[in-house]
């Protein structure tokens, strides 16, 4: 399938969060998706590429899905690295390859932007963990843990 891929703007920060309501409800996160906060760190991520990079897919005039790039830095793994922090794909466009791209797309800014390593985390069951182990991704014997640092933030309804 022919799509155009392109760096996200904050020209498309609705469309965007309007497909990231659609995987809250197939795939949601462990954390409370609070729109205000989510819509804050969105805009923030689109004007600064220090934090990561959001790509958007489109299919003619319609949206088909997106890929967010986050980025830290580790001494284990050698510098600076890069999460697939968010992909989705529309359920209409799935089993197109639009995946694969976007997880090539992924190493290739990741390599490109200084990572020496690319994670991502998936939910247990997920569809999609048969399409990472294809492209290279490999389990660890780790727990993820995660531990909340801010607890004074505003809890938006």
């Amino acid at each position: 399938m022919t799509v155009a891929i392109d760096r996200a703007t904050t020209a498309d920060l609705e469309v965007l969060l309007a497909l990231m309501r659609k995987m809250q409800l197939e795939d949601p996160w462990s954390e409370p998706f609070r729109e205000p906060r989510v819509r804050q760190n969105l805009a923030e991520l689109l004007v600064n590429p220090v934090f990561g990079v959001v790509y958007i897919v489109r299919d003619a005039d319609t949206v088909t899905a997106y890929l967010v790039v986050c980025f830290d830095f580790s001494l284990e793994y050698r510098g600076k690295g890069a999460w697939i922090d968010e992909l989705f794909v529309v359920p209409s466009h799935r089993g197109c390859g639009i995946g694969s791209q976007l997880l090539d797309l992924a190493q290739t800014a990741s390599r490109e932007l200084g990572a020496q390593y690319l994670h991502l985390e998936v939910n247990h069951g997920n569809r999609a963990i048969e399409l990472y182990r294809r492209h290279g991704f490999v389990h660890h014997q780790r727990y993820l843990m995660t531990k909340r640092l801010r607890t004074g933030d505003i809890e938006e309804p």
